[in-house]
């Protein structure tokens, strides 16, 4: 174990960092390059790691996708489509036992699938439903573990920020991503409604219908709901759409969203000169801090490698046994308790390309190729606990600050059921590949 003395202390240093509360992006460099003086390394081998800046990042085509599709979340978000559909779904679903929590289920499915930027969706659903679903005595718990658990879909449902930046580091198409990722996320999204149906059937008194719904023909709600949806499909069919076909790459399809995005709140009457500054300070503020974590994760990485620290990974992944489904587990386990300290941005900066080349070498019975799209698809439902799951779970403190009077173990304990229904989620994507691959050609 001395020859990893050093690859061993750049971890621990790096998990005091983070504990710290310092900036993650400077931790990672800083540590990297404290560890490469202290270790002897060279000061001519860091150019390495600004080349890599360079060309990985700095240079990336396929990076330019994630300000584009954040730009048109914080744009839609503006433009009141979810404001509309939860009216819509109100009425039609409203005066039933559970009928909020499966209009705010639908709206996270398609909030996801039009802005995936989780503090958005979060926070959106929250001032608009939370209140709602308050005023109809629904029980706390299952209001706001479901409002943070459809909010957190927008980070696996494509167009997805997270899905681009694991496609950089495995190598791999971001196009087969989105496609893979669209039955996981609609299969999450199925777990939660069948999870509600079942309490409005065996516990109706926590989700009471809503007295004080605007009573609407039926005819009358579903002509609204359907005008409500028109927009945003076309938005999500015209992205999602052009990739599938190969018309667009991922970044030519971020500028359609963005663009049909920015259309869309000119004609809500929701553009204006306020609007846009807003949405583009918060879309350089999410950029510019993606790019910090992974120019700290380059400089970290590079030192950490030459120490040996990832022959360090192999050797620990090998003394697990030749089973890859052993090896495969280890490793979501492992991303799953980092999940309840670190951002998915840090894991997948800095976990993922020590692990990737482990899982490459493993035999599934698949290609490589199938092999890292099933492995990224299924990091992204793992990873995507890690905004529930507390004490750091960014989507619980996004509600909290919305949530008014209603406690923070409240919401821890609410979203207990769900996040078990994302670990049954990984293990069914697991058991069964062909649930992220049976469209990737």
């Amino acid at each position: 174990m001395i020859e990893y003395f050093w690859p061993m202390a750049m971890l621990v240093a790096l998990i005091l960092g983070v504990f710290s509360g310092y900036p993650v992006g400077f931790v990672l460099s800083g540590i990297g390059i404290v560890f490469a003086v202290a270790a002897g390394v060279p000061m001519i081998f860091l150019s390495t790691g600004v080349s890599r800046i360079f060309s990985g990042i700095l240079t990336n085509w396929l990076l330019i996708a994630i300000p584009l599709f954040v730009f048109m979340g914080l744009m839609l978000e503006r433009s009141g489509v979810a404001e509309r559909l939860l009216r819509s779904l109100a009425a039609l679903f409203g005066r039933l036992p559970g009928g909020y929590a499966f209009a705010v289920a639908i709206i996270g499915i398609v909030v996801a699938a039009s802005t995936g930027i989780i503090g958005a969706s979060v926070v959106l659903m929250g001032m608009m439903a939370l209140p709602a679903m308050t005023q109809a005595r629904y029980d706390p718990r299952i209001s706001t573990g479901l409002i943070a658990a459809s909010g957190t879909l927008g980070i696996l449902i494509p167009p997805s920020i997270m899905l681009i930046v694991l496609g950089d580091q495995l190598r791999i198409s971001v196009g087969d991503l989105f496609v893979g990722a669209i039955g996981p996320g609609l299969l999450l999204a199925a777990l939660y409604v069948l999870y509600l149906i079942a309490v409005a059937v065996f516990q109706p008194h926590r989700m009471p219908p809503a007295e004080h719904v605007h009573a609407q023909s039926r005819m009358a709600a579903m002509t609204g709901l359907a005008r409500d949806l028109l927009a945003p499909i076309l938005l999500i069919a015209s992205v999602l759409g052009t990739i599938i076909t190969g018309i667009a790459t991922p970044t030519e399809a971020a500028a359609i969203g963005a663009a049909g995005a920015m259309l869309l709140a000119l004609l809500s009457g929701n553009l204006n000169f306020d609007t846009l500054r807003t949405a583009l300070r918060d879309t350089t503020k999410t950029t510019a801090m993606i790019v910090f974590v992974m120019i700290g994760a380059t400089i970290f990485s590079v030192i950490f490698r030459r120490l040996g620290g990832d022959q360090m990974v192999i050797h620990a992944f090998d003394a697990l046994g030749t089973g890859p489904y052993v090896v495969l587990f280890a490793i979501m386990a492992l991303v799953f308790l980092l999940g309840f300290f670190l951002d998915w941005v840090e894991i997948a900066l800095v976990v993922v390309p020590l692990v990737a080349p482990v899982v490459a070498s493993l035999d599934f019975g698949m290609t490589q190729n199938e092999t890292l799209t099933w492995f990224a698809i299924a990091l992204a439902v793992n990873m995507q606990t890690s905004f529930l799951t507390p004490p750091f779970g960014y989507a619980l403190f996004y509600l909290r600050g919305v949530a008014g009077g209603i406690s923070i173990g409240t919401i821890y304990r609410g979203i207990i059921p769900f996040v078990l229904l994302q670990l049954l989620a990984l293990l069914l994507l697991i058991a069964f590949p062909q649930i992220s691959l049976w469209m990737i050609g």
